[in-house]
């Protein structure tokens, strides 16, 4: 058994103690209401290239363009204790803290690990978060349950992780559309080629590549690359073959390319970046390094 199927396991056990219940989208609209007005994720990592493009403008009407100058690309810095392939990352960890130094540095927005038993994280620590900063929260953890869904939404979450290598087609689509009705941004997360054309059946918004095989942990960048190179880069991505509008507009412009895990340096954020990603999410570079500040203005500028 890999490690995925070992977290999956420990999940399937957590969700059985939930409280039985069915839950329908309206279930989770009224959630909403009781729990607070969700901050817009999507809207965050895009108004980060917004700010980012008017910068460039600016500047490059003021002065020539020089080597290294630092385009805009939204960061989604991770509060995470541990992991199964680091141990433990931070030691001395306050997770209030560690999100006020992310906000500070210009994170776009944050993700918070849930998982107890592999990552040491918390639901609490989503709440504690919530209460701090004003930028939005991913939950970050292995949504195999819709009842997952509303502990989301009542702990404090903006946005959550659908992991497509560990959910049937059927509960992909469930899920995806319980949690756009009712206001949650989801990050569609693929691993490889087989599940990037199962993630863009049902039309996600946001997609993310991550760098780590999570059967094996093994990183490699060039996930990123391979996948990225399947899509049609814009203001976002989409399908070679897709001619689907949205709204009236051209859905290149809907879904963004979130590269995830193994991001170190700003060379890997550039080589990124220069295949579609228009959004990195960095948890164990940033914990790892002491000084939160410095290390988000190497990576983002």
């Amino acid at each position: 058994m890999n490690i995925l199927d070992k977290i999956v396991e420990e999940k399937k056990r957590e969700v059985a103690k939930l409280p039985a219940r069915l839950i329908a989208a309206g279930d989770l609209r009224d959630a909403m209401l009781e729990h607070g007005e969700r901050r817009d994720f999507i809207a965050a990592l895009k108004s980060c290239r917004r700010r980012g493009d008017e910068s460039q403008t600016k500047k490059n009407q003021s002065e020539p363009p020089h080597v290294g100058s630092y385009d805009s690309i939204a960061l989604i810095a991770e509060v995470k204790k541990a992991s199964p392939s680091a141990g433990i990352i931070c030691k001395d960890f306050d997770p209030v803290k560690i999100a006020k130094e992310y906000e500070a540095a210009g994170a776009s927005c944050l993700s918070v690990l849930t998982d107890e038993k592999f990552f040491q994280g918390s639901l609490d620590y989503l709440r504690q978060i919530r209460a701090a900063v004003k930028i939005p929260l991913l939950r970050k953890d292995f949504i195999i349950d819709e009842r997952q869904l509303l502990e989301a939404i009542e702990w404090g979450a903006d946005a959550i992780l659908l992991i497509v290598a560990i959910l049937t087609d059927e509960q992909l689509q469930k899920f995806h559309s319980l949690a756009i009705e009712a206001g949650l941004a989801v990050l569609v997360e693929v691993h490889d080629e087989e599940e990037l054309e199962r993630a863009l059946k049902i039309s996600p918004a946001l997609i993310g590549v991550n760098n780590r095989d999570l059967k094996t942990f093994k990183v490699d960048l060039a996930t990123t690359e391979k996948l990225a190179a399947r899509l049609v880069s814009g203001t976002g991505i989409l399908p070679v073959s897709s001619k689907k509008e949205t709204h009236g507009q051209d859905a290149r412009a809907t879904t963004l390319l979130v590269a995830e895990s193994g991001i170190h340096t700003r060379a890997d954020v550039e080589r990124l970046k220069k295949c579609g990603a228009k959004a990195i999410l960095v948890g164990e570079s940033l914990m790892k390094n002491g000084d939160i500040q410095s290390k988000v203005r190497e990576l983002i500028g």
